[in-house]
């Protein structure tokens, strides 16, 4: 599987040299040009997290299949109209937003099936393998791109994209995963995004890694949007030029991946980001003042490995960060994020070096992520990214002696404890911690109640739109959740342990209605919202 993704990670890399070097041909505005990577990246950044709830809810080898056939496609007919000439500056970015739609629909699935692929402690190294593998296509991708455009034109690379997808399909054809049984109705595709968006909002840690993603892909974007035209106006060069400073580019991601372990084993997780973050400004101001081509490539080699090192340790902190049930679409916001930022700062970078000049716009990104960098005092990476966040099974679905249907509900649940006084403090800050983890697992309307008359008893409320929503919030809870309750439990000074009830919300009901009526109000009131508020 990793040999025929650096086969499709190759042609992908002469794709884009291809189309790069052929809209510097068709046009002569800086902003198309440098839309031609954005017009890659902003599917990735819009549809991500559709294709992350996809790959969470479906077969994942099944989405890949569909993804690579989507995207050959693309690729052959991109091909052949550029044989043909029949392509156009609008045409292309047509073709290569297409090709990140199939990119897109990929990715999450790609990324999340590496955890059925290798155990828990090898994944770390396996997300970095894969960093390499991508790298390793990039040092040697554009310049067999170059060359291929140099001697054969821009339809000859995208001929050859097109046959590197095939491969990939093979291995997936002859892969069989083991797929998990699943005990639950499949989530729709909106309750399946909301869902992901509120695991994401409500955890910290993934907050904090997808905001600095955003702001490094942003401000470094704008060194691979412009790179064809430093190739070409700063240092003088052509397509093969543009080749050699991007395989610059992964080599030096490479040489990253190589010494990550020793960097972070010296630094740390926050200080290997924050060493990468100002090692890429340095490679945009050297960039920016350079006129000379190995000046560049070594440059261009610097931001390579700060390229891997960041993005790379926040794949794995997000990865590492996330529940099974979610990993697909927590990957996707990453994605979202980190291309979203790539996508904006090609458009912004290029309107800026249109405007201004390209070194003008290089040396203000590299500013942008010098103040990054002090951003991170402030919201450093998680330092327990080895928390285990696999379903802590100790939920029994309980035994109810009316006849609940899936749909039924909304479902109102009470949790009652016995605080000493002394206690209170305590097991109010634990109680913080537990709204977050409700909240973020689909309950909504929590609340935290005293009773009057007996100060010890506390009640914490909550509901959920129906009774399977209530099932898949109680079966989300994770090990790493456990503390909280077992915490909970300690403090509480009952004979028994808390007391849990579970209602279902009813509507009162007229005299007038029948009976038969009455009756079938109690048990279905209302017909329940379909996806949690």
């Amino acid at each position: 599987m990793w040999l025929a993704v650096l086969v499709s990670n190759l042609g992908g890399l002469i794709q884009s040299v291809g189309a790069a070097w052929l809209m510097t041909s068709l046009t002569g505005s800086i902003s198309l040009v440098a839309l031609v990577q954005a017009s890659t990246t902003l599917p990735i950044m819009l549809f991500s997290l559709a294709a992350g709830a996809i790959a969470d809810g479906y077969d994942k080898r099944a989405v890949m299949l569909v993804a690579q056939a989507f995207t050959t496609i693309v690729s052959i007919l991109l091909a052949a109209c550029t044989w043909f000439g029949l392509i156009t500056p609008w045409a292309l970015l047509v073709f290569t937003f297409l090709i990140g739609c199939g990119t897109a629909l990929n990715n999450p699935a790609w990324q999340s099936s590496v955890r059925d692929m290798v155990p828990r402690p090898d994944l770390p190294q396996a997300i970095g393998l894969n960093s390499v593998g991508m790298n390793l296509a990039r040092s040697v991708g554009p310049a067999f791109g170059g060359m291929i455009v140099a001697t054969v034109g821009a339809a000859a690379a995208f001929a050859v994209n097109a046959f590197s997808y095939l491969p990939l399909m093979v291995v997936l054809f002859r892969w069989r995963p083991e797929v998990q049984e699943r005990l639950l109705p499949r989530e729709t595709l909106g309750a399946a995004m909301g869902a992901g968006i509120r695991f994401a909002a409500m955890s910290p840690r993934i907050r904090s890694i997808l905001v600095r993603g955003f702001v490094f892909a942003f401000a470094a974007g704008a060194v691979q949007a412009l790179m064809p035209l430093v190739a070409r106006d700063l240092v003088g060069g052509g397509p093969v030029t543009f080749g050699l400073l991007f395989g610059a580019f992964g080599i030096g991601a490479i040489g990253g991946g190589l010494f990550s372990s020793r960097i972070r084993q010296a630094l740390g997780l926050e200080g290997m980001v924050r060493a990468a973050f100002a090692g890429f400004a340095v490679c945009a101001l050297l960039t920016a003042i350079s006129a000379s081509t190995p000046l560049t490539i070594v440059a261009m080699a610097m931001g390579g490995a700060s390229w891997l090192l960041v993005l790379s340790s926040f794949n794995v902190a997000i990865q590492t960060s996330s529940p099974r049930w979610v990993v697909g679409r927590i990957l996707a916001l990453y994605q979202t994020a980190a291309y979203g930022g790539i996508a904006l700062g090609s458009w912004i970078w290029g309107s800026l070096a249109e405007r201004f000049g390209i070194g003008q716009a290089l040396a203000l990104s590299a500013l942008v992520l010098v103040l990054a960098v002090l951003a991170g005092l402030r919201w450093a990476a998680p330092k327990d990214e080895e928390a285990n966040w696999e379903p802590l099974n100790r939920w029994k679905e309980p035994s109810i002696a009316m006849d609940i249907q899936h749909r039924s509900g909304p479902i109102v649940v009470t949790i009652e404890y016995r605080i000493h006084e002394k206690d209170v403090p305590k097991f109010l800050s634990l109680m913080a911690e537990r709204r977050r983890i409700r909240r973020r697992d689909g309950a909504r309307h929590w609340h935290l109640l005293r009773d009057l008359a007996e100060p010890e008893l506390w009640t914490e409320r909550y509901d959920t739109p129906t009774w399977l929503d209530y099932v898949r919030q109680a079966q989300r809870i994770t090990q790493a959740d456990a503390s909280i309750l077992d915490q909970l439990k300690a403090l509480h000074r009952g004979f028994e342990p808390p007391r849990i009830s579970r209602r279902i919300e009813r509507q009162p009901v007229a005299a007038s209605l029948e009976a038969g009526d009455a009756h079938e109000a109690d048990y279905y009131p209302t017909d329940p919202p379909q996806t949690p508020s």
